[in-house]
This record gives C-alpha cells, sequence and structure tokens, in this order.
C-alpha cells in the first residue's frame, strides 16, 4: 500500500473510531460519547453491529503490520466491551466510558509513530490528529 493509501486508511480508522466512541458531546457537561452505547440500546442486534464496527477497525489496523502482541490488546478491548456490552444499560454505559476504538486507535497510534514517524508527522494527519484529541477533551 503506497503512502497516499496509507494515510487515507489511517485517516478512515480514526473517523471511524471517533464517531463510534466521542462524536457527540454531552451538553452542560461536555462529557463525549460516540453512536456506539446508542446503536447498543437495540437489543440484541445493538452489540452485534457494534463489535462489527470495531472489528473492521481492526481489520484495517491489520494493513500497517501492527505487531501481534498490540493485535491481542485491541482484540481484547473489542471483546470486553462486547462482553460487557451483553448487561441491559449497565453496558451501555461502560460501552460510553471504555472507548474501545478510542483505546485501539490509540495503540495503532504508538505502533506507526516508531515503525512509520512519516505517515503521524504528514500534515493532513497532524491536522486529524489534532482534531481527535480536542475531541477526546
Amino acid at each position: 500500500m503506497d503512502a497516499a493509501k496509507r494515510l487515507a486508511t489511517l485517516n478512515r480508522i480514526r473517523k471511524l473510531s471517533r464517531l463510534m466512541d466521542t462524536s457527540i458531546r454531552i451538553p452542560g457537561i461536555g462529557f463525549r460519547i460516540g453512536i456506539d452505547p446508542i446503536i447498543g440500546l437495540v437489543p440484541g442486534a445493538g452489540d452485534l453491529i457494534s463489535t462489527a464496527f470495531s472489528a473492521y477497525i481492526i481489520f484495517l489496523a491489520t494493513r500497517f503490520g501492527i505487531p501481534r502482541q498490540d493485535l491481542a490488546k485491541m482484540i481484547f478491548n473489542v471483546g470486553l466491551e462486547a462482553v460487557v456490552g451483553t448487561v441491559p444499560l449497565v453496558g451501555d454505559l461502560f460501552d460510553a466510558f471504555y472507548k474501545s476504538n478510542i483505546r485501539n486507535l490509540d495503540i495503532l497510534e504508538q505502533h506507526l509513530s516508531v515503525v512509520e514517524p512519516e505517515i503521524t508527522e504528514a500534515p493532513v494527519y497532524a491536522a486529524a490528529r489534532d482534531e481527535a484529541l480536542e475531541a477526546r477533551g
């Protein structure tokens, strides 16, 4: 995969992670949630849909040659959120606070900062990173 495609894939991961975990600011308290806990409110199918989105993020991350140890952490994050997410309401609250997709994005970014720092220093990437950091805030 060439550099432009790698950057586009990384930005896709970033946007999807943000959509799932931090895209909605709760007025008054400033806490951010994504659509993950909202989708999870749909009995049965909601947790399956959320897990599918998270699995897709991991699939995209494998294109960057992420080490097995980091891949295992990412799978654990999604698995934990999927298992706890099956508990009505408690699981949805857990989803809102645990944010497995953002955790997995952080794991990928740490890996890339070591093995491919030029991609994390690209101006397009830097702008997207700054936007995501602001959203987490």
